[in-house]
């Protein structure tokens, strides 16, 4: 079964470390609330304006915290785990990992419950995880997840996809102490259509610029321009870099903490 008809199929959906900015995909997603009355639990750190309408449940996590919600995740949804894994979820300190990723234990106590009589769950797992720098224990996490639960994974990024199939190894390691994100920070998507900087209001006030104005985005050794658009819908301190399929710029972890400076004329 094809990764749109596993989803078409769902009657509970959780996605990850997606923006879901795929047109079939998003589409496929809004097909299964619409006809199958499905419960959509879209997590991620930038609310996307586009799915409003479609999720029943946003769980806004931290940058960088990608591990600990998939820890969060094995621990809500698992069940009958072996011996080494029940060990490994009896020492979370879930009330530490839910404060450093800003995902509260209730909200994936609500999902839990909304996942409740459903017969075809599933998680889309999105392709910011490939690149992050705990990517490995991501790996084993997701794994035993896929073993010890009843959800079908729908994994966006093929070579993640390949990690987790052949993965044999579920020694799992101590959870990393979350790292700060502070400052502006842009996300990186693709985007065959334009080239922005898509901003909220309070990112371009921290940044001293105004909506239309052609800035250079700076993040270590890298230096490009785009002009920025600024986005009602969008709040915080995360923007939206745009980039084409072909750019090499601001490669690895897909976001990176940066410095806005306004092109002078």
């Amino acid at each position: 079964m094809n990764k749109i008809q596993q989803i078409l199929n769902s009657d509970f959906i959780i996605s990850i470390a997606t923006f879901l900015e795929n047109e079939k995909l998003k589409d496929s997603v809004e097909q299964a609330v619409i006809n199958n009355n499905v419960k959509f639990v879209y997590m991620h750190p930038i609310d996307n304006a586009n799915l409003k309408p479609f999720y029943s449940q946003l769980i806004k996590y931290e940058v960088g915290s990608e591990e600990g919600i998939c820890a969060l995740l094995l621990n809500s949804f698992a069940s009958n785990c072996d011996e080494k894994t029940n060990n490994f979820l009896d020492d979370l300190d879930l009330g530490y990992i839910s404060a450093e990723s800003s995902a509260g234990e209730e909200e994936f106590e609500e999902a839990l419950e909304n996942s409740q009589n459903t017969k075809v769950k599933t998680l889309i797992i999105g392709n910011d995880l490939i690149n992050h720098e705990r990517v490995e224990n991501i790996v084993k996490l997701l794994a035993i997840f896929k073993k010890y639960s009843d959800f079908n994974l729908v994994v966006l990024n093929e070579e993640l996809e390949k990690k987790i199939d052949s993965c044999e190894d579920f020694d799992l390691e101590e959870l990393e102490e979350l790292k700060s994100f502070n400052g502006t920070l842009v996300y990186k998507l693709v985007d065959e259509q334009n080239s922005e900087l898509i901003a909220s209001q309070t990112f371009a006030n921290i940044a001293k610029v105004s909506n239309g104005n052609e800035v250079f985005v700076i993040s270590k050794n890298e230096k490009i321009k785009r002009v920025l658009k600024i986005d009602e819908n969008l709040h915080g301190t995360i923007a939206i870099l745009k980039v084409k399929i072909d750019e090499d710029i601001f490669n690895g972890y897909e976001y990176k903490q940066v410095k806005i400076e306004k092109v002078e004329a």
